[in-house]
């Protein structure tokens, strides 16, 4: 029923890899108006046709756009884009997968989350939905975010999308091969020395 869609969000958000299974479950919840899994994780996942983020400069004006530290800085957030893959909006901003050709492909896709001040930030876990249930443990009542994580997940397992993992501290936290915010940063001064600006 959703074939179609589905290789539409693949093609514009994922360059037509295969999408993941959980991403599939929560992508298809949301088109049916369930809110059962966003009431849970709090994501909202672009529509066709939403601009990526990093390639979003509706927000600057002609004179931004003109200055050539801001060229510099969108020209290496357009970069970016080749290897940050959002799917949804979420968290600190938008949350997605880091897809850089630097990281091992015998592991699943490292996740990544781009905060509003497009900072990089690390989620754990080996699924999309396992990095937002960690993240969204540190936000629960319960304080302690094992505990929290635990009760997230036997929700999330009742609505039908169990995790792979029920412990928190058992989270994979495997670093990334290449450093989304390193990158960034050679990338501006990349764009910085081609435009003179060093």
């Amino acid at each position: 029923m959703y074939d179609e869609r589905l290789a539409e969000f693949s093609r514009e958000r994922l360059d037509g890899r295969p999408i993941p299974d959980d991403l599939r479950v929560l992508l298809v919840a949301q088109w049916e108006g369930r809110n059962d899994f966003t009431r849970l994780l709090d994501l909202d996942f672009f529509e066709a046709g939403e601009l990526h983020p990093l390639l979003d400069t509706s927000y600057l004006s002609e004179k931004d756009l003109a200055d050539p530290e801001m060229q510099a800085l969108n020209a290496a957030a357009a970069e970016m884009a080749k290897y940050v893959k959002l799917v949804a909006k979420g968290g600190k901003g938008w949350i997605g997968y880091w897809l850089h050709p630097g990281e091992p492909a015998d592991r699943a896709w490292h996740l990544i989350e781009l905060d509003t001040e497009f900072s990089f930030w690390t989620l754990v876990g080996l699924t999309l939905t396992e990095g937002v249930v960690a993240e969204r443990s540190s936000y629960q009542d319960e304080p302690d975010e094992g505990i929290a994580f635990t009760q997230l997940a036997a929700e999330l397992a009742v609505l039908g999308l169990p995790l792979g993992i029920q412990d928190y501290d058992a989270l994979d936290d495997t670093a990334y091969g290449v450093d989304p915010e390193k990158l960034m940063e050679e990338l501006v001064e990349a764009e910085r020395e081609k435009r003179g600006l060093r």
